[in-house]
């Protein structure tokens, strides 16, 4: 049995974690880990992880690994366990019974033999946290279900709003709900490791890729619809059945550039800048819905515009006028951008030398990071000799930890979702954190708001607010005046970590670099979020999330195949603020060791470029230019969304349900539901004898229009409900696109109860949604408290911390340093 090697030196050195998954999820999650230091080895069948075999631009020779693999199997070793040998169990149950971490999914023979579920996994490792990643969690009426990521986007809601109203709507290309469920296990273990470390009792964490999608594809639609509900608001119309933004992704002289213009002041610079200033005059292109209505005559312009210019030309013009905007990558071209070249955001592979993405993150003080070593052949260790392995420092208490980041303070210096998520996941999972905000300048987001902007505290309604900052206190100190920025110091003096994603001019202007924050406290952790990083070409540009998905790749992915790329609109936030909290993770527990504070940068494009990974290692290792094909994929055939009888509320039928067919079997289960033959190919005159020219996955994508309309005439004539239960009961995945208002409804989500209420002093009963990952150790509850008003703990926690006596404060507020309502203008959405 292999001798467990890790990174020496890093912040997980001595952790050992054993990978009982196959496939993206868990293959990510254990590379984090492994890149963070610890030592991993993967158990894996005689025949190997399915990845292993896996590539689109080329046929692999036996025994040969795909470019995926070797960038997922980076600094792990490989040990082949065969299901059927006890003496093979035996030396596994021994490595098992010495873990730290295990990761877990479905998928393979050797971990859904039923002595290897998580349960009974964790039973004989107790001082071991356990995460099992599935498609919908652990139980519950859809536990166990067949899914892939195309059915998970459609519950999820996100594609319901996605793609051209005239057409289908379309998914999020590249698999990013399995990449998602892979990060958000390891966030989960390192979150929970820091209660095992106190306690010696390890726990089994239920992590529901479905429940990640929900979280992330769309901004809290669910809090939107809920709150407005219960005051009797109309509910807004923010998705106005599918649109594309305006701006979005245009063709330039020489390619595409991608913009992002998310306020009003971008708009009217925007306006300017494409020689339009009388749009502004035009009150409902401030909205995305508004510039819906006037689409065709927009993009004509702005088409006109892009066309003239080459990209580069555009960035430029874009940049003086701090329109945010990005040039779009994909496999063949991403990696040669100038920044990301100039910052080293891809790094040769250790065995073929492909570019890979680089760790989404740079840790300062002695944690470094660890190169990567080439991906193991399978069962390349198996034969090793063991011996004993360090134990992590730090002696268990045995006693107990209701929550596992109790103890820990935080300054939230951030705004928007990509920073407050960082957050919200401390505060959730017990930390004290402080959103601080200016009475003047505001979180940017509480301007997208369900009141009118005359009304009264029209600042506290924005469910995009409430949904990333319950648990937290709310404190607000005018960072323009020297007295707010010398009680902000005195503020971070008091707390573990400080956080920030603004650009990062922002900080030095206030004297906040990281020499000065350094000299508060040597155990500091500062976290900063910029959206390129804090050096390179780029450092200055704004970027929101959108540009991020842009220049990785993601857009390029997301699409018709004979249409433009389109944004998968805002996955990058919680995706780049996950990644943070892992690199958050990884300095707690390099501090908890050595006792030392860091500097933690994390651009928020280094996130999305791991997260579209395949691209560039399709491209580099066999020449092959992954693009968009609406809403198929090389893995399964038959994968559409199809129309079904449904109507909504104007009469149109625009109902739509995904189908997804990933094997033979499926295949078959396929046909004798659909007993409607397609014609007029004969290789599929009778589909309830599908074997032969028609049964592997690369035959039937070659009759996939023809397959595709035998499906449509079949679901049309359905509805969606009739359509999900036959299909699904049959073993095949399929889904209900559903309206991201109305994924609540979902039997699957209320019988977990992912959403959570709590009530707002001003809002009332307010509909939060969960995490997705589930602790057995706890919390059973995350959201314990409400979204703060604005400076709502103000007095509290200047006074608490600070001793700043009622008469200052009182100064303070005359002053308009500090306060609980908004000073001068605000424009909302």
């Amino acid at each position: 049995m292999a001798t467990v090697r890790g990174g020496e030196g890093h912040p997980l050195s001595g952790i050992v974690v054993v990978d009982l998954s196959s496939g993206i999820p868990g293959g990510y999650c254990s590379k984090l880990l492994a890149d963070g230091g610890a030592g991993v080895v993967k158990l894996e069948p005689p025949e190997g992880d399915s990845l292993r075999r896996w590539a689109i631009g080329r046929t692999l020779a036996p025994g040969e690994d795909g470019a995926l693999w070797e960038f997922l199997g980076c600094s792990k070793q490989s040990v082949v366990v065969d299901p059927v040998s006890d003496e093979d169990l035996d030396a596994a149950e021994r490595l098992i019974r010495s873990a730290d971490l295990i990761v877990w999914s479905p998928g393979s023979r050797l971990a859904e033999l039923p002595a290897w579920s998580p349960a009974e996994v964790s039973r004989r490792a107790p001082g071991a946290v356990v995460a099992a990643i599935t498609p919908f969690g652990l139980d519950g009426p859809w536990a166990g279900r067949p899914a892939t990521d195309l059915t998970l986007q459609a519950w999820a809601g996100g594609i319901a709003t996605r793609g051209s109203p005239d057409r289908a709507p379309v998914h999020c290309g590249g698999r990013p709900g399995e990449w998602l469920g892979g990060l958000f296990a390891a966030v989960g273990l390192l979150t929970a490791w820091q209660r095992t470390v106190r306690t010696g009792v390890g726990e089994v964490l239920d992590v529901s890729l479905l429940e990640g999608l929900v979280l992330t594809q769309s901004m809290y639609p669910v809090t939107t619809r809920t709150m407005s509900e219960a005051v009797g608001l109309p509910v807004p119309d923010l998705w106005p059945g599918r649109s594309i933004f305006i701006p979005a992704i245009e063709r330039t002289s020489d390619g595409w550039v991608g913009f992002m213009v998310a306020t009003a002041t971008m708009w009217e610079s925007f306006c300017v800048m494409v020689g339009h200033p009388e749009w502004i005059e035009d009150e409902r292109l401030y909205s995305y819905a508004g510039r819906a209505t006037r689409r065709t005559e927009l993009e004509e312009v702005i088409r006109g515009w892009t066309s003239q210019r080459t990209t580069g030309e555009v960035l430029e013009t874009c940049s003086l006028l701090r329109v945010p905007a990005a040039p779009v990558g994909n496999g063949a071209t991403v990696a040669s951008f100038d920044h990301l070249v100039g910052r080293r955001f891809y790094v040769p592979n250790p065995r073929s030398g492909v570019l890979q993405p680089d760790v989404p993150y740079t840790l300062g003080a002695g944690a470094g990071r660890r190169p990567a070593e080439a991906a193991p052949r399978l069962g390349q260790h198996s034969t090793d000799e063991p011996r004993p392995r360090p134990r992590p420092e730090g002696p268990a208490t045995g006693g107990s930890c209701p929550l596992p980041l109790e103890g820990i303070r935080v300054a939230d210096f951030t705004a928007f979702w990509a920073g407050p998520i960082v957050g919200h996941h401390l505060a959730m999972f017990g930390a004290d954190v402080i959103h601080v905000e200016s009475p003047k300048r505001p979180d940017g987001i509480r301007s997208h708001t369900l009141r009118s902007v005359g009304d009264d505290r029209w600042w506290e309604w924005s469910p995009m607010f409430h949904g990333p900052n319950s648990n937290k206190r709310g404190l607000t100190l005018d960072m323009d005046a020297e007295r707010g920025r010398t009680l902000a110091l005195g503020l971070i003096e008091q707390c573990d970590v400080m956080l920030e994603n603004f650009s990062p001019r922002v900080m030095d202007h206030w004297g906040m670099g990281i020499d000065a924050l350094r000299e508060l406290r040597s155990d500091l952790i500062v976290v900063r979020m910029p959206a390129f990083g804090l050096s390179g070409p780029w450092r200055d540009r704004t970027g929101y999330a959108q540009n991020m998905e842009q220049v990785s790749g993601m857009a390029w992915m997301t699409g018709y195949a004979d249409g433009p790329p389109i944004v998968p609109n805002g996955m990058c936030d919680p995706l780049s603020g996950t990644h943070a909290m892992l690199a958050l993770l990884l300095a707690l527990e390099h501090r908890r060791r050595t006792g030392e504070g860091m500097l933690v940068e994390v651009a928020m494009i280094g996130g999305a470029l791991n997260v579209a990974a395949e691209q560039v290692l399709e491209h580099g290792a066999y020449g092959h230019l992954m693009v968009r094909d609406g809403n198929r994929h090389p893995s399964a055939a038959p994968q559409n969304l199809y129309r079904t009888a449904d109507r909504d509320a104007t009469g149109r039928q625009d109902g739509w349900v995904a189908i997804s067919v990933e094997d033979d079997d499926q295949w078959r289960a396929l046909c004798r539901v659909v007993d409607d033959p397609p014609s007029p190919d004969p290789a599929l005159a009778d589909p309830r004898l599908p074997v032969g020219a028609r049964s592997a996955v690369a035959d039937r994508r070659a009759a996939h229009d023809e397959i595709d309309r035998w499906l449509g005439r079949w679901c049309a004539a359905r509805s969606a409900d009739e359509i999900v239960e036959a299909v699904w009961a049959a073993g095949v995945p399929a889904a209900k696109v559903v309206d991201p208002q109305l994924t609540d409804s979902l039997p699957q989500l209320r019988y977990r109860g992912f959403f959570e209420v709590v009530q707002h002093p001003l809002t009332g009963p307010t509909t939060l949604t969960g995490y997705p990952v589930r602790f057995s150790g706890g919390p059973q509850r995350l959201h314990r408290r409400p979204a703060p008003t604005l400076g709502e703990h103000t007095r509290e926690i200047l006074g608490e911390l600070l001793g700043v006596g009622d008469a200052e404060l009182d100064e303070l507020e005359r002053d308009q340093v500090i306060g609980t309502r908004l000073v001068g203008t605000l424009r909302a959405r």
